[in-house]
C-alpha cells in the first residue's frame, strides 16, 4: 500500500499568505501541518508517499528532501481531487490523505486500514457526520438505512456537495481514502463532474455501484478534523493540538 498526499491546491481560502507560505505548511507547533500527515501515513504501515504539488509549492518538496520514502509528482492543472491523485498513479492500494485536512485525537488512516482488513480488504472511506444544512459543502455518501447510526457502513453511492433536500444521508467524507489500485483505472476515463473537475467521489461512486470491484465501506472515525485551507479551520487546529 502506497499513500498519496495531495497538496497541489492554490490555496485562495487562505490568501494572501499562501502566496508567500504554502497552507500545509503552516505551522502546528514546531511542526509544519503537513509533516503531522506525513506522520498518520508512516503509522499506517504504507510503503512509500507520493506528494501531489504544483511548481508553486517547492518549499514543500525542499523540506521533504531528506526523507527517502517521499517523492513528488506535479498537478499541472487544477482540474479537481481526482486528477491530482491520477497524477500519482500506481499499480498498488492507495492510501490518500488531504494535505489541508488534520485529524486531532485518534489515527484515522491506522484504523481505517484495520476496518479494511476486517472487510476482506475492502476500499474505505473515512467519513463524519455534518448538519444536514451543510450538505453543500461536502462528498456525501448513500447507505444502507439500517446503517446510518453506524460507525461502519456500506456505501451504495455518492454525491458531490448536494442541497439538503437532495442528500442522501448526513456522511460527508472527511479526508481519508483507503482504495483498491482499481481506482486509477476508472478516474483514468471519469468524465467532468461537480465544476467541471474530475471528482474523487464519482469514481468511488462508480466503484461502489459495480459489483466487480467488491464493497466499498464507510467508516466514522472517532478524530476531529481541522481544514486548515481557510483561517477558521487554522485556528481550531492550533487550539486543539495545542490541547
Amino acid at each position: 500500500m502506497k499513500a498519496i498526499i495531495t497538496a497541489a491546491g492554490l490555496g485562495t481560502r487562505f490568501a494572501p499568505v499562501s502566496k508567500i507560505i504554502p497552507k500545509e505548511m503552516l505551522p502546528i507547533g514546531s511542526k509544519p501541518a503537513l509533516e503531522l500527515i506525513v506522520e498518520e501515513a508512516r503509522l499506517a504501515g504504507v510503503d512509500g508517499i507520493t506528494i501531489v504539488i504544483s511548481h508553486q509549492k517547492e518549499m514543500i518538496r525542499d523540506y521533504f528532501t531528506s526523507s527517502s520514502d517521499i517523492d513528488f509528482v506535479y498537478q499541472e492543472e487544477q482540474l479537481g481531487l481526482g486528477h491530482a491523485v491520477l497524477q500519482a498513479r500506481t499499480d498498488d492500494d492507495v492510501l490518500v490523505l488531504l494535505g489541508d485536512a488534520l485529524v486531532h485525537g485518534c489515527s484515522a488512516a491506522s484504523e481505517m486500514v484495520k476496518i479494511s482488513k476486517e472487510n476482506n480488504f475492502a476500499s474505505v472511506i473515512g467519513l463524519e457526520r455534518v448538519p444536514l444544512e451543510k450538505t453543500s459543502r461536502y462528498g456525501i455518501v448513500k447507505c444502507d438505512d439500517h446503517d446510518t447510526n453506524s460507525s461502519v457502513v456500506t456505501i451504495r453511492d455518492m454525491i458531490e456537495k448536494p442541497s439538503p433536500e437532495l442528500a442522501p444521508s448526513n456522511l460527508a467524507v472527511a479526508g481519508r481514502y483507503l482504495l483498491k489500485r482499481e481506482i486509477f483505472e476508472l478516474l483514468a476515463n471519469q468524465a467532468p463532474g461537480k465544476n467541471g473537475e474530475i471528482q474523487l467521489t464519482d469514481a468511488i461512486a462508480r466503484a461502489a455501484r459495480d459489483a466487480k470491484f467488491g464493497e466499498v465501506k464507510g467508516f466514522v472515525y472517532d478524530g476531529k478534523r481541522c481544514d486548515i485551507g481557510n483561517p477558521d479551520g487554522y485556528y481550531q487546529a492550533l487550539t486543539i493540538f495545542r490541547g
